[in-house]
């Protein structure tokens, strides 16, 4: 992987290392805490650091944004702004129903220009629909419930768990040294081991692997739950999964990473639109003035 893709990540880290340098606490619990142990107590705090869960919102967004340049390193984006807009209006909807409707620096859709039937979910807002997935899809409640099961892996923060807590431990225990102020070369060779090995925990789980059935299940329920809240169909989900599955002969793609389609729409039960729930001729109209694939 190319190391220049790991600047933005280790910058910023190195960079909150600093911030924590410069704290000052004079002005706190009467003066019964010095600077210098205040300091001493931050580091250890960050050296304790050691999961995904810990990982902040701005970290998470640079490690996403490496594994997005890596997925697109092997897809081509599909030159199409319209449909692309589109894609991006209804994610969008969907994840402000959610329970991450606000990232570090958002949600931010792009088709791929690939037959292959996929979506990619990368941490910090990052997600990829094919074209051959569109395909597919046949309405935008359908396409809202895509959406929302790739904000849902988002949301549940499904690409950081995969990272290796060794690798977590290791980066998180180099930034909390008392070294923090003057990194040494091996120190940042560590750091950039740890980072590239996170980075490509994620890219071999989307791409090769998949999620574990677990997390695919998890991911269907609350696909369901943020498209309910945002007025779609949720039932919309059922109807993709059954067409997938009568597609999955073609194999590779989603077939290969994910459990069968006619197991998730078991698992699925039957999600029921909310009250307010209306069909809507306007739906129907852009969908088919921006999906014609």
């Amino acid at each position: 992987m190319n190391k220049l893709l790991l600047a933005a990540p280790l910058a910023l880290l190195l960079a909150g290392c600093s911030t924590l340098e410069k704290l000052d606490v004079s002005s706190l619990s009467g003066g019964y805490i010095t600077n210098s142990q205040a300091k001493s107590l931050t580091k250890a705090a960050t050296a304790l650091r050691k999961s995904a869960e810990e990982i902040s919102e701005s970290e998470e967004y640079y490690i996403g944004r490496s594994v997005a340049a890596q997925i697109l390193g092997r897809y081509k984006p599909l030159n199409d702004a319209g449909l692309n807009l589109y894609v991006q209006k209804v994610a969008q909807a969907v994840s402000m129903a959610s329970d991450r409707p606000a990232l570090f620096k958002g949600y931010h859709v792009q088709v791929l220009d690939t037959g292959e039937v996929n979506a990619f979910a990368a941490p910090g807002g990052f997600i990829f629909v094919t074209s051959g997935m569109l395909s597919l899809v046949k309405s935008e409640d359908e396409l809202a419930c895509v959406m929302a099961h790739e904000v849902a892996h988002i949301a549940k923060k499904h690409g950081l768990k995969t990272i290796q807590t060794s690798r977590l431990t290791s980066a998180f225990t180099a930034l909390g040294t008392e070294a923090a102020k003057s990194y040494t070369p091996q120190q940042i060779s560590q750091l950039t081991a740890a980072f590239e090995g996170a980075v490509d925990d994620v890219v071999n789980k989307l791409v090769v692997s998949g999620y574990s059935r677990d997390k695919e299940y998890e991911a269907d329920r609350f696909a369901a739950q943020y498209a309910r809240n945002a007025n779609y169909d949720p039932a919309a989900l059922k109807g993709f999964l059954a067409r997938m599955a009568q597609a999955s002969a073609s194999g590779g793609g989603v077939f290969k990473t994910h459990p069968g389609a006619d197991k998730r729409v078991g698992e699925l039960g039957d999600p029921a639109p909310s009250a307010a729930f209306r069909r809507s001729p306007e739906r129907g109209k852009r969908f088919s003035a921006s999906v014609s694939l």
